[in-house]
């Protein structure tokens, strides 16, 4: 969560003093898919309205951000990338580059049936210990615990009526007595084809029903966040408060002390200045007095009002509590409701439908060892391979313009890597202000401009940490009927070193030799 305080309150109001805002950790989505928010601000920033405080699923530093930079080539290979397949290096699978988390959400009910009510238990019959071992005393899977198709998630036993004893049923019956064969397990399994870690156990108990070890540590780990919510909306309008007044009062002497039980926490005389309050409760505050009678009045106006909104947070929390010790209203015939939730990590493979951000679209049909791909001179390999005959036919160009533009990109960021691991600082401040007033379009953008100043500015210490931002690549961002053109991006390509067509001699990864023509390769948004 991020807690901000609001700095624009005017007066004695402290309604909108403090803003909490509750970040959604692995959460599923209504599509399986995983949700998660990282926050983006540190303690202590200043943040203004319309700012980005937290990263979602999709987003990096607040822009929009749905795929991976990867290096590209538009070449035949072997004709695995024949009708738009899409021929895939074996490192993007090892690092996880296109590896996402799902969350799959597993329900069980445990009802009132006309031969008696269910039970969730952890007492199973014909069960071994190993089969129970990540179940807890409720029959409720741990958290973090890592399961396989067929685990138990939840114990769950069943009444049945009278049938034909089996010989095994009759034997424990035998040894146990009627308890053993009465109930049938009707436990929740892991299904098939799912494998993956614990991540979330909800429990919902019907109303007048006693809860469980289990219902209870989950309930009380949720009153915990709440005490901490409300603890820190009270502790900021303690301190907002306190410095209001303290900066109303300041060098004016108090005409009484402030007391707690029969302890003098600020003697009378004491002339106010910062900080006098810190420890002092704002019931006690309240009581403040100086001879200025107006004054004196400004201050406590303050001080009940933050005493009012405090006051507001204690009923809000104690609302919010109350609600878990009522229960759950659950439709009828229902006793227990259990949610349980697994996270899956999906890995990258054949079959697999991939995009880019012109309408390409394909479908992954093989991954490669990383030696048998395509390679530049200096022995990078490419990391994807796509068919050149998808872009005539169907006249998308844009990924072509793309390809240049990000080829140019990476390669200016090759060279500020190369300035700035020796260190060639004049020469890095040349190459970056170069980049940065490319283009005449971009001199008559204002922003640019500035950005040229500063950089101009920048001691050199300030230059390596700027210019260490783009070392695996210059950002690029062109709008869509004003984008760069073609004299802006060869130019760039020019800068950055590389051949003005765009395109490089590739080297065949199985023969190490280099083909017959030159193959369009660059850095491509997937």
């Amino acid at each position: 969560r991020i807690v901000v305080r609001n700095d624009e309150t005017k007066g004695e109001n402290f309604d909108k003093i403090v803003s909490i805002y509750e970040c959604s950790k692995f959460t599923r989505s209504n599509q399986n898919t995983c949700f998660n928010h990282r926050p983006i601000v540190e303690k202590g920033e200043k943040v203004k309205k319309g700012q980005v405080i937290a990263d979602g699923p999709s987003t990096e530093m607040g822009e929009l951000a749905l795929g991976k930079n990867v290096t590209v080539a538009f070449m035949p290979w072997d004709g695995y990338n024949y009708e738009d397949s899409i021929l895939v290096s074996e490192r993007l699978v090892k690092d996880a580059v296109y590896t996402s988390v799902h969350v799959e959400e597993y329900e069980v009910l445990a009802r009132d049936t006309k031969l008696g009510k269910e039970e969730i238990t952890r007492d199973i019959p014909n069960v071994g210990e190993e089969a129970l071992r990540n179940l807890d005393e409720s029959g409720i899977i741990y958290l973090g615990a890592d399961v396989n198709p067929g685990d138990i998630l939840v114990g769950k036993i069943t009444p049945k009526g009278e049938t034909q004893l089996s010989p095994e049923e009759k034997l424990l019956r035998a040894i146990f007595g009627e308890k053993a064969g009465d109930v049938k397990d009707t436990s929740l399994c892991v299904p098939p084809g799912v494998k993956g870690k614990v991540i979330g156990a909800k429990v919902f108990i019907r109303r007048g029903l006693t809860k469980d070890d289990r219902t209870r540590l989950i309930e009380d780990e949720e009153i915990e966040r709440l005490e901490k919510d409300r603890d820190d909306d009270m502790k900021i309008i303690h301190n907002v408060a306190r410095e209001k007044v303290e900066s109303i009062l300041k060098g004016k002497n108090i005409i009484a002390d402030l007391e707690k039980t029969g302890r003098v926490l600020v003697k009378s005389g004491v002339k106010v200045k910062k900080n006098l309050f810190k420890s002092v409760p704002i019931s006690i505050l309240v009581n403040v007095a100086v001879k200025d009678a107006v004054i004196t009045e400004k201050a406590q106006v303050i001080l009940e009002s933050a005493q009012k909104q405090m006051k507001r947070a204690k009923e809000h929390f104690n609302r919010l509590v109350s609600r878990f010790e009522k229960g759950d209203d659950l439709p009828p015939g229902i006793l227990k409701m259990i949610k349980i939730s697994i996270a899956m990590e999906r890995v990258l493979s054949v079959g697999d439908k991939m995009a880019g951000r012109h309408g390409n679209k394909g479908v992954v049909s093989r991954i490669l060892r990383v030696e048998d791909l395509p390679y530049f001179e200096d022995g990078r390999p490419v990391d994807m391979v796509l068919n050149p005959l998808g872009v005539p036919s169907r006249m998308n160009v844009g990924q072509v313009l793309e390809i240049h533009l990000g080829h140019a990109a990476f390669g200016l960021g090759q060279r500020i890597d190369e300035l700035l691991s020796e260190m060639k600082l004049d020469q890095l401040r040349q190459k970056v202000t170069q980049i940065f007033s490319m283009t005449e379009a971009q001199k008559a953008n204002s922003r640019t401009d500035t950005m040229v100043q500063k950089i101009k500015k920048m001691s050199d210490d300030e230059l390596v940490d700027f210019a260490s931002f783009y070392k695996k690549g210059v950002h690029m961002a062109t709008p869509v009927f004003d984008g760069a053109s073609e004299e802006e991006i060869k130019k760039l390509i020019d800068i950055a070193g590389f051949e003005e067509s765009g395109q490089s001699v590739l080297y065949d990864g199985r023969t190490g030799e280099a083909f017959d023509k030159k193959v369009t390769v660059g850095t491509m948004y997937m």
